[in-house]
């Protein structure tokens, strides 16, 4: 198996995938960084690899800065995403959701009840 990593372009993914690729690892944070689109060289090679099913090629967005690369990744068509723990966290974090646990838990406690009895020492 073999990962083409540091892509920037199509042509790049277009060439790994035609080597036999297993999989191409555009870098789309660091793109973002540099003033480009990351996510819409996502959009370009899913559609490539689509236009030509012999090519098996899977795309491995890389470089994920935040959740939106993520969803977009996901709703591009893309196979894997690497991400640091910090944006794995992000993807589950909503401040209605924690407000919302926040008011069952206390509504909870107010009711005195246990889901398990206390351990006797």
């Amino acid at each position: 198996m073999v990962n083409v990593t540091l892509c920037f372009s199509a042509a790049q993914a277009l060439l790994a995938a035609k080597a036999g690729a297993t999989f191409i690892s555009p870098f789309v944070g660091r793109l973002d960084d540099i003033g480009q689109d990351g996510m819409e060289l996502i959009a370009d090679i899913v559609q490539i690899y689509d236009n030509y099913p012999a090519l098996t090629t899977e795309v491995l967005v890389a470089s994920v800065r935040h959740p939106i690369h993520v969803i977009q990744a996901a709703k591009l068509g893309a196979h894997v995403v690497t991400l640091p723990p910090a944006v794995l966290r992000a993807l589950y974090k909503h401040p209605l959701t924690d407000k919302g646990l926040a008011a069952f838990l206390a509504d909870w406690a107010k009711t005195g009840q246990q889901i398990v009895a206390p351990v006797k020492p």
